[in-house]
């Protein structure tokens, strides 16, 4: 690396330094260019000139007495990723000015949230948006701190953001506030937010990449077992002497929802031992995809000591869903180098459409698509198929639209439209336009259907026959429907509630930026106002008791991605179309965008 290279990368605050320090630095830092900043374009590829420093080659599980060898990072060259994000037209004066009020009314509130955050559980994990008390749910080191900062970047709240920074020295990720902790959630939520916070200030606050180090290692320990599968409820405050695998069964979203974080980690600090944890994991799910009882598909626990995936339940939602989602997401992130993301993608959508999709039935003949489960019964093997869907499941037409770009399967755009217009059609059949947490909805496993107002009433009841009903049937059916607030096709709303969750806006605003259709905007527009509407309260916005109600009561809950995804994806739709392009930017499952280099740009 030449001195010029060097200079160029290190900040003001490294100047001060003494000659010695940065020769020091120099020797041991191979890779200093990625420690003291992240590069640009210009700079190349950041992850390109890794080196194996003695951090490095350290081995997690380090105490029996056959240790792990490292697994190296992938080695193939960078491949150009398509742009996926459409080249969108000149826009009137009017719709400009639309936009722009749109896009402040979320910014309000965001501010409003903000402020009871910041009045009155200021470093706490949440704030309680109606009695303005405070709690510690995820490890006690300010998680909606942390998780907004990227947010205020990006809505201009500088002055937020810089309270913010400094208050982060108060933060010691060496010490949690817990005895356990969860280690998805600290990735996707902290880790996540500090990196993403460091690539949009162009490295500018050390801290931030300080703490994500600090963090990253402590995450670190959590893989210091016999497998290299981590402990995912881990009480880092007793670490087994023998450091075992890990005793209960992990969710697969846990298990495959860490690349992301620890990739970027690795670029920016060129210490490859994140990476090499996390394709350890890699290399099992792409060891075992096509083994499962529908291939291509994994089922939602897999059993740490047998080394198998043991539940006969497969979904896309809770407990999957972030696995499939950062499959396309670390193929981008890497820059094309390993096919195995790419591969197990593709298996995964096939798996998907042959197994799992299912069109909704309505009176109108809309488009709409669902992803339903399937579980097997263990004794016999039968197969039974689920017309449930959920609101996490909403993240499916954003993911399945991304892929279709950057894998050059146009088709699968149309699925993703149609998934999107499912979720969308969703929040429209709830009296306060707001979808709820799961439902279950009559629909057609393998073609478009046909309204039928019998099939839907004998779905309500748990009926799958012909047979025309009798009328005391039919009666009781549709007044099973009247006191649960059932619109058709819905046939049950097993949780009513909203979360404040923001999968559909995700999928709607990534649409949007595929697609270039304006009516998307507009879909964004009215669910905000619905939601402005029913989840205001006195400190922020408040999780919703039952979306079929208009006068429903308010949950005292505002959990952090409220900050980091909800109102991201609402202010980013009605945003100028170069505010973190999806040519540039890949989002974490927790709505943190990492930045990275495409080598089609020319511009490396």
């Amino acid at each position: 690396m030449s001195k010029s290279v060097i200079l160029s990368c290190i900040t003001t605050r490294y100047l001060l330094f003494s000659f010695v320090s940065l020769l020091l630095a120099y020797l041991y830092l191979p890779d200093l260019k990625s420690r003291t900043g992240r590069p640009n374009r210009n700079q190349g590829y950041e992850y390109e000139e890794l080196s194996m420093t003695k951090a490095a080659t350290d081995i997690v599980y380090d105490s029996g007495c056959c240790p792990l060898p490292f697994v190296p990072r992938p080695s193939a060259m960078p491949r150009s990723i398509p742009y996926i994000q459409h080249k969108f037209t000149f826009q009137t004066e009017h719709h400009g000015n639309q936009m722009k009020e749109r896009k402040h009314a979320v910014k309000r509130a965001f501010e409003h949230s903000w402020n009871g955050y910041k009045n009155h559980a200021w470093l706490w994990d949440e704030v309680s948006p109606i009695s303005g008390g405070h709690k510690s749910t995820l490890g006690g080191w300010g998680a909606t701190l942390i998780d907004s900062l990227d947010t205020l970047l990006i809505m201009g709240l500088d002055q937020e953001f810089e309270k913010a920074i400094e208050s982060l020295s108060d933060i010691d990720f060496s010490s949690p506030g817990a005895l356990g902790i969860n280690v998805f959630e600290t990735n996707i939520r902290y880790l996540g937010g500090l990196l993403s916070a460091y690539d949009l200030t162009d490295g500018k606050h050390q801290i931030l990449l300080e703490k994500a180090r600090q963090l990253g290692d402590f995450l670190y320990g959590a893989f210091d077992t016999p497998n290299g599968i981590p402990q995912t409820r881990w009480n880092w405050s007793n670490p087994s002497p023998t450091h075992e695998a890990p005793r209960e069964s992990i969710f697969l979203a846990e298990l495959g929802s860490l690349s992301l974080e620890f990739t970027r980690l690795s670029q920016i600090t060129g210490d490859e031992k994140y990476l090499d944890a996390l394709q350890k994991i890699t290399d099992l799910l792409h060891n075992t995809q096509n083994s499962t009882k529908l291939p291509g598909l994994w089922p939602v626990l897999f059993d740490p000591q047998a080394m198998q995936f043991s539940s006969t339940h497969f979904t896309l939602g809770g407990m999957a869903d972030s696995t499939y989602e950062y499959l396309v997401k670390e193929f981008v992130l890497l820059a094309g180098r390993s096919d195995k993301y790419r591969d197990m993608y593709i298996s995964a959508v096939e798996s998907m459409k042959k197994n799992l999709l299912f069109h909704g039935m309505n009176q109108d003949g809309r488009r709409t698509l669902f992803a339903g489960n399937i579980r097997f019964v263990s004794e016999t093997g039968q197969e039974t198929f689920e017309y449930q869907t959920e609101h996490l499941k909403c993240f499916l037409g954003g993911m399945v639209g991304i892929g279709s770009k950057v894998f050059n399967r146009p088709s699968d755009l149309s699925i993703a439209r149609e998934l999107v217009e499912g979720c969308i059609w969703a929040y429209e059949l709830m009296p306060t336009g707001i979808m709820p947490e799961v439902l279950y909805i009559s629909g057609c496993k393998n073609s478009r259907c046909e309204w039928d107002d019998e099939r839907w009433l004998r779905g309500i009841l748990g009926r799958s026959d012909e047979r025309e009903m009798p009328l005391e049937v039919r009666e009781a059916a549709e007044q099973i429907a009247l006191i649960h607030g059932l619109r058709p096709p819905i046939l049950e709303v097993a949780d009513p509630s909203y979360r404040l969750r923001p999968e559909a806006i995700e999928s709607i605003f990534i649409l949007y930026r595929l697609t270039g259709e304006r009516s998307l905007q507009d879909t964004a527009w009215r669910m905000f106002q619905n939601i402005e509407k029913y989840t205001r309260a006195e400190h922020g916005y408040a999780a919703l008791d039952d979306t079929r109600n208009t006068e429903s009561a308010k949950l005292d809950v505002m959990e952090s991605f409220w900050f980091s995804e909800t109102l991201k994806y609402f202010y980013l739709i009605f945003s100028d179309l170069d505010c973190l392009s999806l040519d540039e930017y890949v989002f974490n499952t927790e709505g943190h965008p990492f930045k990275y280099l495409n080598p089609e740009s020319n511009e490396i």
